[in-house]
């Protein structure tokens, strides 16, 4: 149902401000109607939730997803990473998709190559065949360990998942429109994923599309508070004074939008967290909403039976094995 906690507040609060602006009670509340019924018309429902549990808690409990396959523990986003990342006890991987110039749906967590490859240039100037003659592993603390690793397809991700029976979180980095349209062919393809994996963003306007091309996908939205002012590691992205308070003016908007509309508009079923920024009355709250909290990154043994015991919610972490410093 759209209307229920927090949309009172919210709804309640646009109307105040359209009232202050226009001085007008019958536009006021003529806008604010045509919002929520727009909303109405235009939003998603979750899958059923008895479904979205399958890929979620599986059995019943909480468990840990392996962050790029498990970053720390072998080269991000490769299929020795997943591989690794099953034999040490993951249930889940989570896996970034990108393409390539001419189009090839890879793994790989940034739009260049340089910080994980031996090559350079940006994803969007090199074709598939230029991308698989790089080593992905070639800036890696355990390289020596991979040298015949390359940057797979989603097609041989997937296989490889399917065959040590990994649950798949697809983080999509961006291109709404044509990662939606890939993913839905892939979909088509494996149909098995529509019970092992879920597509998540930092862009709802991915999931938005996504839920359009296939509403059966179950789908989350991944967040950050200050995420576009400020970078992981909480340096600022922007030199400018006035770039960088801009951006922190919407990073606002951007949370009350998530917290209180996207949500919904988009029909997610998990809400993936900066684990800095989780508590448990905020797990509750969104349980409450039917909706699943996953926390990110996690790479204390502490914080992970914290997340585990107090939380009850799955974790996404850099290594199965050891304490270790977030990969950014």
């Amino acid at each position: 149902m759209l209307w229920g906690e927090g949309f009172l507040l919210c709804f309640s609060t646009v109307f105040v401000l359209l009232l202050l602006a226009t001085r007008y009670p019958q536009l006021s509340v003529l806008l604010t109607g045509g919002l929520y019924l727009l909303l109405l018309l235009c939003r998603f429902p979750p899958v059923p939730e008895s479904r979205a549990q399958q890929v979620l808690k599986p059995r019943g409990k909480p468990y840990n997803i392996a962050h790029r396959g498990g970053a720390h523990d072998a080269p991000e986003n490769t299929l020795a990473a997943i591989r690794l990342a099953a034999k040490n006890g993951a249930v889940a991987v989570e896996l970034d998709l990108e393409f390539t110039k001419d189009g090839v749906p890879i793994l790989m967590h940034d739009d260049t190559v340089e910080r994980t490859t031996d090559g350079s240039g940006k994803l969007s100037d090199l074709t598939f065949t230029e991308i698989r003659k790089l080593n992905p592993a070639a800036n890696h603390r355990l390289r020596h360990l991979y040298n015949d690793e390359k940057v797979p397809t989603w097609d041989e991700a997937v296989k490889e998942c399917f065959h040590h029976n990994l649950i798949i979180y697809f983080d999509v980095k961006g291109h709404a429109a044509q990662a939606a349209e890939a993913l839905r062919k892939l979909y088509n393809e494996f149909p098995h994923l529509y019970n092992s994996s879920i597509v998540c963003s930092f862009q709802p306007s991915v999931i938005y599309k996504m839920r359009q091309a296939d509403i059966n996908v179950v789908t989350a939205l991944t967040h950050r508070p200050w995420s576009l002012s400020h970078l992981g590691d909480g340096t600022p992205r922007f030199d400018s004074i006035w770039k960088h308070y801009y951006h922190m003016s919407m990073d606002v908007l951007l949370d009350w939008a998530l917290h209180n509309i996207l949500w919904n508009l988009c029909g997610v079923s998990a809400f993936l967290m900066q684990k800095n920024y989780i508590s448990q009355d905020y797990v509750e709250k969104w349980n409450k909403r039917g909706i699943e909290v996953v926390a990110w990154t996690v790479n204390t043994a502490t914080e992970k039976r914290h997340s585990e015991q107090i939380l009850h919610s799955n974790v996404i972490t850099d290594s199965l094995v050891e304490d270790c410093d977030p990969h950014y």
